[in-house]
């Protein structure tokens, strides 16, 4: 079998980039999609978020978080739960109506890096907070405005232009 591929100009794209796992550490973020999406045993379902890097040498990247907030396992249902709810106090949306109303909104995020079982590394949420205190939570310590990479990566100081600066 093959494709027909006519109209096809190698030389008008770009190269193909290499995208690796972000490097652990802090990082200023906003989520600008979520969608509900099966479960692959198609026994339930879990919302993704796309999240965006804002500032830094990452700046753009994305990382996605996945909610199993319909499954038939509670205990995955609980975890999301609080990850959702984490998510929520850091933009200080504390009962959206719709996931959209998360989207465009700066929190800092604690990200992990995790191994699958193909071997390959990807990113996982492992906290979620509001970046300068924005967000209603008394007791959060503020948070630095900008990503901050793990020593493994070099630290950037944010632009003067950042969207989430106010």
């Amino acid at each position: 079998m093959s494709a027909d591929l006519t109209g096809f100009d190698a030389s008008q794209v770009p190269e193909q980039q290499e995208f690796s796992a972000l490097p652990e550490g802090q990082y200023v973020m906003i989520a600008i999609n979520s969608e509900w999406k099966p479960t692959k045993k198609g026994d339930g379902e879990y919302l993704q978020f796309v999240l965006e890097v804002l500032d830094g040498p990452f700046k753009g990247r994305k990382v996605w978080a996945r909610l199993n907030l319909k499954n038939p396992n509670q205990t995955a249902v609980d975890i999301a739960q609080r990850e959702l709810g984490s998510l929520c106090r850091a933009v200080g949306v504390i009962k959206p109506s719709n996931s959209s109303e998360l989207h465009n909104k700066p929190f800092l995020a604690t990200i992990g890096v995790e191994i699958d079982n193909r071997n390959r590394e990807g990113n996982n949420v492992k906290k979620y907070e509001s970046v300068g205190g924005s967000a209603p939570q008394a007791a959060a310590p503020a948070a630095a405005p900008f990503a901050r990479p793990s020593a493994s990566a070099p630290a950037a100081a944010p632009a003067a232009s950042a969207p989430w600066r106010k």
